[in-house]
C-alpha cells in the first residue's frame, strides 16, 4: 500500500492532513464502515480520494450533485487521475462505455448519481468491478429527518451486497443532528456504530442578525464595512441578477450565479470571483458547492434559509482561511409567514400530486404496469398547458412525486455537447480520402481535443466555428452528418432538466398508499423552518452557541464575536444574567405597559444602567417599542 501522506504531497500537494482527516482515511483503510461529519471547507473530498488511491481497485462515489460530480472528474483528470461520471440525462450507450471502462481502463473513481443505482446495467457492471470503497456524499439525504431527504439514497445498502464483503463504507455529511446520525448509520448497515465528529463550532466566524426592512441599503452598507471578497445568497434566480445590478450600481464589483447558466458563463463567473475580479457573488445555493476559496470575509443571507443545516453549510463557506469573518443574516419578522407560506406551497394537495403523477405519465405515453428505463426532457409549459396544470403548483408536485420515490427529477443545468469517435484510426484516414469535403474539420476536431478516440469528450460548437473561420451552423451540420453515418456519435448540448421514472407506473389505489408519507415529510420541513426562525428571532443567546446546540453540541463557551455576545458585553453582564434580565423585561412588558422609570423600579435585582442598556438593545433590535405615551410594549 503506496503511504497515504506521498499521496498527498504528489497528487495534492499538502503536507499534512487537516484535524479528524487521517483519522478517518484510517479507519477506511482498516476496513471500517465510517460517518465524517465535517463542516463545509473540512476536506471532505479527500478522506475518501486518498485511501482509494492507496489500494489497487475502483472507489464507487454516490453523489445527488451533478454539476460538484462532473467538477470533482475534471479535477481528478488534470491531477492524471483517472475518473468517470454516470448520471441522469446520459445515453445508454454513454453509460455503457463509461462503465466498460471502470472495468478495463485502470479507473480509480466512479462517480454515480443516486437513482442510477436501481438500473439493472449499471448493477451487473458494478459486480464485474474491482471496488475497494463505497463513498456516500451528502450522507444526511438517506435519513428522512434530514433536511434533503432523497428516497433514492435508500437503495445504496443494496448495492452493498453486489459487493465483497470486506468492502467499506464512508459516508460524509457537513451537518447532521445526533438522530440523523444515528439514521445514517442504521440505513446504509454499518457493521459497527463508527463516525468522527468534528467540532460544529467556527470560532473566528461572527454571525450576527441584523433586523430591517431596509435589506438592500442595509446590505450595501454591511459590504462597504466588511473588506475582501463576499457571498450573498437568496432563493431565486431573478434576485441574483436584480441585486447584483443594485450593487454594481453602488461602484460594488458584484455578479451573479445559478445553476441556468451556461457551463462557460459559470466557469468565467467562478474564475472571476476565485480571483478576485469579482469582489461579491449573489447567488443562489448552487454556487459554492466544491469551490475551496478560504478567503472569503462575508456571507450574507437576504432571507432565512428552510433549514438551520442549510445555514450552516452556506455560512460555512467563509472564513476557511481561520481569519475573521462575518455571516450576516437579513431579517425582518415577514420573513417568518413569507417562509411558512413558501413551504406550504411546497407540499400541494393530494389530488393535485395525483393529477400531476397520471398528468406527466400521459405526456410521456407510460402505460399502466409499464417501466420506463429512459430521462425525457421535462417540458415543463408545455406539460401543464396540454393538461390544464398551474407550472409553480406541478413543479413542486413533481418534487414530492420524487421524495416519495415515484418519479427521478433532475434539476436544469447545463450540458455541454459531447462528442466520441465510433471507427479506429485506419476507417477514419479512409473515410477523410474517399471525402476530401470532410477532411478540414476532421483535422480540426482532432487538433482541437484529445481522447475522441477513448472517452466522450466535450466540445464547443462556437470555439470550433472560430477557429475554423465558419458559422456555428455549418460545424454542427458537420457533426450531425458524422453522427449519422455513425462515425462518430454526437451528443449535441442541452439545459433542460430531466425526468425519469423510477418504478412501473402503478394505478390510482397505490398511488394513495405512495403519497402516505407526505404530511410526515411536511411537518419535518415545517420543524426545521421554525428552528431556523428560532435563531432568527433569538436575542438573549450567543448565535455561536445557538447554532452550535441545534446539532446536539453543548457546553462551549460564548464567542464573544456575535452580535448578542457583543450586546451583552456593553451591558457588563454575564450570558446567564443578560438572557435572565431579557427574560425579565418580556415577562413585564408582556402583561402591562410600564415607563422605563417604571420597569427600573420593578426588576430589583439588577442596576438602573444594566436595565437602561438592555432596553436600548431590545429597543434596537425591534423586540420592544414606545407607545404614544413612552410606555415599553413587548412586540410579539
Amino acid at each position: 500500500m503506496v503511504s497515504i501522506f506521498n499521496i498527498l504531497k504528489q497528487y495534492w500537494g499538502y503536507e499534512a492532513f487537516r484535524p479528524l482527516q487521517e483519522d478517518i482515511i484510517l479507519s477506511v483503510l482498516d476496513g471500517k464502515d465510517t460517518l465524517a461529519l465535517l463542516p463545509t471547507g473540512g476536506g471532505k473530498s479527500i478522506c475518501f480520494q486518498v485511501p482509494a488511491m492507496a489500494k489497487d481497485g475502483i472507489c464507487i462515489v454516490v453523489s445527488p450533485l451533478i454539476a460538484l460530480m462532473k467538477d470533482q472528474v475534471e479535477n481528478l483528470k488534470q491531477k492524471d487521475i483517472k475518473a468517470a461520471a454516470v448520471y441522469s440525462g446520459m445515453t445508454y450507450r454513454e453509460i455503457n462505455y463509461t462503465l466498460d471502462n471502470c472495468i478495463h481502463g485502470d479507473f480509480k473513481f466512479l462517480y454515480v448519481s443516486p437513482e442510477r443505482l436501481k438500473s439493472d446495467l449499471f448493477r451487473e457492471r458494478l459486480k464485474q468491478m474491482d471496488v475497494n470503497l463505497l463513498a456516500i456524499d451528502e450522507a444526511h439525504c438517506i435519513s428522512q429527518w434530514g433536511y434533503d431527504f432523497r428516497p433514492e439514497y435508500l437503495d445504496i445498502a443494496e448495492v452493498r451486497e453486489l459487493l465483497p464483503k470486506d468492502t467499506p463504507v464512508l459516508a460524509l455529511t457537513a451537518s447532521a443532528t445526533t438522530k440523523v446520525v444515528v439514521d445514517i448509520q442504521e440505513k446504509l448497515r454499518f457493521k459497527k456504530q463508527n463516525f468522527f465528529l468534528k467540532s460544529f463550532e467556527r470560532t473566528n466566524i461572527s454571525y450576527v442578525i441584523n433586523e430591517t426592512e431596509d435589506k438592500l441599503n442595509r446590505l450595501i452598507h454591511i459590504i462597504n464595512k466588511v473588506s475582501g471578497t463576499g457571498l450573498v445568497y437568496v432563493r431565486n434566480r431573478k434576485q441574483t441578477q436584480e441585486i447584483a445590478q443594485v450593487l454594481a450600481n453602488h461602484h460594488i464589483k458584484a455578479d451573479f450565479y445559478h445553476a441556468g447558466l451556461t457551463h462557460q458563463q459559470r466557469n468565467k463567473k467562478q474564475e472571476d470571483w476565485i480571483q478576485n475580479r469579482t469582489r461579491i457573488m449573489v447567488c443562489t445555493n448552487a454556487f459554492g458547492m466544491g469551490i475551496d476559496k478560504p478567503d472569503v470575509r462575508l456571507v450574507a443571507h437576504i432571507e432565512p434559509p428552510e433549514s438551520l443545516e442549510s445555514y450552516y453549510q452556506e455560512a460555512g463557506r467563509a472564513g476557511r482561511d481561520e481569519k475573521r469573518s462575518y455571516c450576516v443574516l437579513l431579517y425582518n419578522p415577514a420573513d417568518k409567514h413569507q417562509a411558512l407560506e413558501k413551504l406550504n406551497l411546497s407540499y400541494p394537495d393530494k389530488e393535485i400530486l395525483i393529477k400531476t403523477y397520471q398528468s406527466i405519465c400521459n405526456y410521456y405515453s407510460i402505460p399502466l404496469g409499464e417501466v420506463s428505463d429512459r430521462t425525457y426532457d421535462l417540458q415543463l409549459n408545455d406539460l401543464c398547458e396540454k393538461f390544464k396544470l398551474k407550472p409553480i403548483e406541478t413543479y413542486n408536485s413533481l418534487k414530492v412525486l420524487e421524495q416519495c420515490s415515484l418519479i427521478q427529477l433532475t434539476e436544469s443545468f447545463f450540458e455541454p455537447s459531447r462528442v466520441r469517435m465510433l471507427c479506429n484510426m485506419n476507417m477514419l484516414y479512409k473515410f477523410q480520402v474517399e471525402h476530401p469535403a470532410y477532411d478540414p474539420f476532421i483535422k480540426l476536431l482532432l487538433r482541437s481535443y484529445a481522447g475522441l478516440f477513448d472517452n466522450y469528450v466535450r466540445i464547443d460548437e462556437d470555439l470550433l466555428a472560430k477557429r475554423s473561420k465558419s458559422k456555428k451552423e455549418i460545424i454542427i451540420k458537420y457533426l450531425d452528418k458524422l453522427h449519422q453515418i455513425q462515425l462518430l456519435e454526437y451528443l449535441p448540448q442541452k439545459d433542460l432538466p430531466q425526468v425519469g421514472f423510477v418504478d412501473r407506473r402503478i394505478p390510482l389505489d397505490e398511488l394513495g398508499m405512495a403519497l402516505k408519507q407526505v404530511q410526515v415529510r411536511k411537518q419535518t420541513a415545517i420543524e426545521k423552518l421554525n428552528a431556523m426562525i428560532d435563531y432568527a428571532e433569538n436575542i438573549a443567546m450567543c448565535r455561536s452557541k445557538k447554532l452550535v446546540a441545534y446539532f446536539n453540541e453543548y457546553g462551549g463557551t460564548d464567542c464573544g464575536v456575535c452580535d448578542i455576545c457583543i450586546s451583552q458585553k456593553k451591558t457588563g453582564l454575564t450570558s446567564e444574567r443578560f438572557q435572565l434580565l431579557i427574560g425579565l423585561i418580556q415577562n413585564i412588558c408582556t402583561e402591562k405597559e410600564p415607563t422605563v422609570k417604571e420597569l427600573t423600579a420593578a426588576i430589583k435585582q439588577f442596576k438602573a444602567a444594566e436595565i437602561t442598556d438592555t432596553v436600548s438593545f431590545l429597543l434596537d433590535n425591534d423586540k420592544l417599542q414606545y407607545n404614544t405615551t413612552k410606555q415599553l410594549k413587548w412586540k410579539m
